[in-house]
């Protein structure tokens, strides 16, 4: 992709763009938020659809001109649908959390209760934070994983749903390494007569392609990102029944947001049909077995995991057992300097602060986009090793960085 025509208005921007481009390029994301689109999504979103106000829905728009925009957003919603299976699908979100806010707010009322994972146990700061304005707008109270073994605690779960009887139940997670038991929050939530609202933000690919249990037709909405593992459009997305379309799509808009973004529907469409590929499936597996191979090595150089291992495209280490003096931040930003990308985060029963944490996540997404099998990402785990052991070494940080310069050329991502 060229960015001749930027430089040519603004150089700075266009140095910007190059920048990033190459730094993709030269260094292993592992955020395990993030992906690689195609080419094709880019060129998508980067197309006049940026220009096209279409508020309102495919054939019931507020403004002339939006035939075009129209065909776009049914492509994507049709797509959507054959993907996931459910009944209706809102793809105006512009991200997970904002397809969360259309939840809640198409049917929930302010101070309605909320029962979430608590964000150190790797929930989500749109599932209730203070910070964020579920948090601040609705009553909020949380469950736990099981700090021994790293699983979510269903009997807890249900036993707190009991007791604090919430307006709805918050499943998915951001930092959970092992497939979600839909089914038995379901029951919970219909104990005590609740909402359902999973949240697939980071496995919408991996349900997607049938390598994660699906929550659609067991809760009664599901939410999501499809920039992560499903590697469409940035944004988000919100399926439900039939019986709750209209609620949700007037708390999309005109209740959460203005005009969609158009071009990223069609980044979204495009991606979506790319999912819809018989190579996604393996592309979705490879990822899963990618994590769990990544883990397993991680373990073998006696690293810490929450849970002992993973189901999905993550590993969460707890650096505190074998290296309590070693921060999350330590190991981040020294694996940066190597060219490894990934992030400090919380584990359970943190006992440092969430800017500084004790643990670090990685995810395997874009490492499997750009080819990577499970050898690669056992070696990957040696390179993280090698800095874990010892994040303020410059030699070894150089050494690590010189075997990713030679991996990234490996396995180039963009030309």
């Amino acid at each position: 992709m060229s960015y001749d025509t930027v430089r040519e208005t603004d150089p700075a921007v266009a140095d910007a763009l190059e920048g990033e481009r190459a730094r993709q390029n030269d260094t292993l994301a592992m955020i395990a938020s993030e992906n690689h689109v195609s080419e094709a999504v880019m060129e998508a979103q980067s197309s006049e659809l940026t220009n096209k106000y279409a508020e309102g829905y495919p054939g019931e728009r507020y403004y002339g001109g939006c035939e075009y925009a129209d065909d776009v957003e049914q492509l994507a919603i049709d797509r959507a649908k054959e993907l996931w299976g459910a009944d209706h699908i809102n793809v105006q979100p512009h991200s997970g959390s904002q397809a969360n806010m259309g939840v809640y707010l198409g049917v929930l009322e302010p101070g309605d209760k909320i029962l979430s994972l608590d964000l150190t146990h790797g929930g989500h700061l749109s599932h209730g934070h203070p910070a964020n304005f579920a948090g601040q707008v609705y009553e909020v109270e949380q469950y736990e994983v099981d700090e021994e073994t790293g699983y979510v605690d269903y009997e807890g779960l249900h036993e707190h749903a009991e007791e604090y009887e919430p307006d709805i139940i918050v499943s998915g997670y951001s930092a959970y390494p092992r497939e979600v038991d839909f089914a038995r929050i379901q029951e919970a939530a219909d104990a005590v007569d609740a909402y359902h609202l999973a949240d697939i933000a980071h496995i919408t690919g991996l349900v997607a392609a049938g390598v994660h249990e699906s929550p659609v037709g067991v809760a009664d909405f599901v939410t999501g990102s499809t920039h992560k593992t499903i590697r469409a459009g940035r944004g988000g997305i919100i399926m439900c029944d039939d019986e709750y379309a209209d609620d949700i799509d007037a708390a999309v808009f005109p209740g959460s947001q203005g005009g969609p973004l158009m071009h990223n529907v069609a980044g979204k469409a495009v991606g979506f049909k790319e999912a819809l590929e018989p190579e996604f499936e393996a592309y979705a597996q490879q990822t899963v077995d990618n994590a769990v191979a990544l883990g397993d090595r991680l373990k073998e150089h006696g690293l810490d995991l929450v849970s002992d291992g993973t189901d999905n495209h993550l590993v969460l280490v707890d650096l505190r057992p074998s290296h309590p003096d070693t921060t999350g931040k330590d190991v981040e930003a020294a694996l940066e300097d190597a060219g490894i990308v990934l992030n400090a985060n919380t584990v359970p029963g943190e006992t440092r602060s969430a800017f500084n944490p004790s643990g670090i996540r990685a995810g395997t997404p874009g490492l499997t986009t750009r080819g990577f099998d499970e050898d690669d990402c056992r070696e990957v785990a040696d390179l993280i090793y090698d800095v874990v052991e010892a994040p303020h070494d410059d030699d070894v940080v150089a050494e690590v960085g010189e075997r990713v310069d030679e991996l990234t050329d490996e396995y180039p991502l963009y030309e």
